[in-house]
């Protein structure tokens, strides 16, 4: 006989629907998880760090193109540069990602303050020249996501991995 032969109002093994209480359940699973598999410091840091970063109003730059997924690899070449665009409204962001760092320009060209964002150390602003081109002589280790401050807007790429 399967579980699906009895009837729905029979009590198994004293389990009773009315003592039954989802929250305690919860609560209880909660605590075991937190012991047996606790959260790791350095994920915990980063996501307090990402909520810490989070600009209400700011807008996202949506990503357009990344030569990982949308380039036809060129044969002889080892480790390509990757190529980024972002799109925010009228704005785009060209981005270079290498291992010696970020190489920009944002267009049409103006000025800007641009901080690279990623894990739990601070952000790392960007210097932007009058043609909007900026570099970093780091490169993102992880997760990174660029915030741009151009006048009175804010604007934050999506994030990505390194």
């Amino acid at each position: 006989m399967s579980d699906h032969d009895f009837p729905a109002d029979e009590d198994f093994d004293g389990f009773d629907d009315a003592e039954f209480d989802a929250g305690l359940l919860e609560e209880e699973l909660r605590r075991a998880a937190a012991v047996l598999d606790p959260l790791p410091a350095e994920l915990l840091q980063l996501a307090m760090d990402a909520y810490a970063l989070h600009d209400l109003e700011a807008r996202v730059a949506e990503l357009t193109f990344d030569s990982l997924v949308d380039a036809i690899p060129v044969r002889g070449v080892e480790d390509p540069p990757r190529m980024l665009t972002f799109r925010a409204g009228e704005l785009t962001v060209d981005v270079e990602v290498t291992g010696d760092g970020l190489l920009g320009q944002l267009l049409p060209p103006q000025s800007a303050r641009i901080e690279v964002l990623g894990g739990p150390g601070a952000a790392r602003p960007l210097t932007v020249d009058g043609m909007g081109r900026f570099v970093g002589d780091t490169p993102p280790a992880g997760p990174f996501a660029l915030r741009l401050r151009t006048g009175g807007d804010v604007i934050v790429t999506e994030w990505l991995r390194a």
